[in-house]
């Protein structure tokens, strides 16, 4: 029989390399089969038995995650798990499933998992104990954030950079994508184009530069947003996401207003950081990585934290995610109000294909729900990078905010930009428009949520994490998660999202489990309707 040239490679390194004369592996849409002279093919590993012809021998082992790659006579199998069915220690196997099972019982109690619990758990590739994972992720995002999912939009100011990061188009030497800086005049057209769509929280982004996009250039791009009011338009709450600064701008920021402070540290691992930060002020680890302890020094009660999955091993960086987590929790008392969990994805100058560490839907819906399991109180953030279809897997295990209708240009909002005046950051997978989005979140039975209350009336940092720890926000959050989609409903949104709006607002509303609060949502729904705005509690 034909050969083929064959490598498996595991994260303790080269697994395999030799030839082989077929391979069954279980895909996440089944198993597949590879002959010499295959086709190319790409795929993500699911959980399952391989099976290894080698000199007319089948040799059988495990296999759980990664990627399969298929080109002319080459094949390239790089699994988060490979082990051979004869190495397998029956013992040990069992032992750690046993650890596993006592972990997801700890687990359900909602008090969190350490960093290292949680890595324990990251690791379990048996089906059943995935299955008993996702089941518990969903039920601790239910108890404790419901069926809301909170809205947002980005709001790209400009994308001028001094930095050098390898995987960002911003980067100062990408000559080919068009730089842009709004004026506040560009803002203003840009705002009433986002309030004009229904969005009342914003996430303002820009790139680094000292003299182009200085503090003060942020700090009246702030004023300016909050200051329009258009129609029965207004954004309410303005989240920042810049590079990392000194405490005496942190303290400018948090006199402006803001809400969350979001920072990505991009990846933990000191040398792969330096290496994809080889220019700049970023190419600072130590800088950027404490900077939102200067954030929360400054007096910003509510911090986002984040990795870009893709550009280091993804184990190292779920670590080093919970790791910040915990020590913003023991310095400050409180951790981060947000995690991110964006992937890396290609834009103008840069392949997402050049990193090898790119993770499956799988793996990346594994995270979502560890990480809910970990730190159950703190949102999840996820965007457009995403795609519709991965979008609604990882809803329903964790992620509690989302962008819709989003731009990853430089404004984009207000006009459409032309491909060859491309500014964007990265390529959006969901180009869907937010009512679009908050219908597809209607008819999955989720409230979409304009909610900005809790910041507007000073529940923030830790007396937020009180209220959802003592269960409080059953009779707050959700309330106002009502009371603003029909502000929505009302002003912006098609007659089909109207009328699915209006039905699942009359059954969430006998939900409210507090009778006083459930008799005041119920009567300022009727002043929405009759007019009225901004109601909250």
């Amino acid at each position: 029989m034909s050969t083929f040239h064959l490598q498996i490679v595991t994260p303790d390194g080269g697994f395999f390399d030799g030839e082989a004369e077929k391979l069954i592996v279980r895909a996440i849409d089944g198993d597949v089969c590879i002959l010499a002279r295959h086709s190319p093919y790409v795929t993500a590993l699911g959980t399952g038995e391989a099976r290894v012809t080698i000199d007319g021998k089948r040799r059988r082992a495990a296999c759980a995650g990664g990627m399969l790659a298929v080109t002319k006579d080459n094949v390239r199998l790089v699994a988060t798990t490979f082990e051979w069915a004869e190495d397998i220690d029956a013992d040990r196997a069992q032992r750690a499933k046993e650890r596993a099972e006592q972990l997801i019982e700890k687990a359900s109690h909602c008090k969190g998992l350490s960093h290292r619990e949680a890595a324990l758990l990251l690791e379990c590739n048996q089906p059943d104990l995935i299955e008993r994972i996702f089941h518990l992720a969903k039920e601790i995002k239910q108890k404790f954030y419901g069926n809301r999912i909170v809205m947002f939009a980005p709001l790209y100011l400009s994308n001028y950079c001094v930095n050098g990061c390898t995987y960002c188009p911003y980067h100062a030497k990408n000559k080919t994508i068009a730089r842009k800086k709004l004026t506040q005049e560009e803002i203003r057209r840009e705002v009433i184009a986002l309030q004009d769509m229904g969005h009342k929280r914003l996430a303002l982004e820009a790139g680094e530069h000292p003299s182009l996009n200085p503090i003060e250039y942020i700090l009246e791009s702030i004023k300016t947003i909050y200051s329009i009011q258009h129609k029965n338009g207004a954004i309410r709450r303005v989240n920042v996401n810049i590079a990392a600064t000194t405490v005496e701008n942190y303290r400018k920021l948090k006199e402006a207003g803001i809400g969350t402070y979001i920072l990505f540290q991009e990846t933990y691992h000191k040398e792969n950081y330096e290496t994809l930060h080889p220019t700049g002020p970023k190419s600072n680890y130590a800088y950027h990585t404490e900077a939102m302890d200067r954030a929360m020094e400054g007096g910003i009660d509510d911090v986002g934290i984040g990795v870009l999955f893709g550009l280091n091993t993804y184990r190292y960086d779920f670590v080093g995610l919970l790791m910040h987590t915990e020590h913003l929790e023991a310095k400050f008392g409180v951790g981060p109000h947000t995690i991110s969990v964006p992937r890396i994805c290609s834009a103008d100058d840069i392949d997402a294909g050049d990193f090898p560490n790119a993770i499956s839907d799988e793996i990346f819906s594994k995270i979502v729900a560890v990480i809910r399991i970990a730190v159950p109180y703190t949102g999840m953030i996820i965007s457009t990078r995403e795609s519709q279809e991965s979008r609604k897997k990882v809803l329903e295990l964790g992620i509690s905010q989302i962008s819709g209708g989003s731009r990853t240009s430089v404004g984009g909002y207000a006009e459409t930009e032309l491909p060859e005046n491309n500014s964007a950051q990265f390529d959006i997978s969901d180009t869907r428009t937010l009512d679009e989005v908050v219908n597809w979140l209607l008819e999955l039975g989720y409230i979409p949520s304009f909610c900005t209350a809790c910041y507007r009336e000073g529940r923030t940092g830790d007396r937020f994490m009180s209220l959802v720890k003592s269960g409080q926000i059953a009779n707050c959050c959700g309330p106002n998660a009502l009371m603003t989609l029909k502000e929505y409903l009302e002003d912006y949104a098609s007659e089909d999202t109207h009328r699915k709006g209006l039905e699942l607002i009359s059954k969430e509303t006998e939900r409210i489990p507090n009778p006083k609060i459930r008799e005041i949502a119920i009567r300022n729904l009727k002043e929405i309707s009759n007019g009225k705005r901004d109601f909250r509690l």
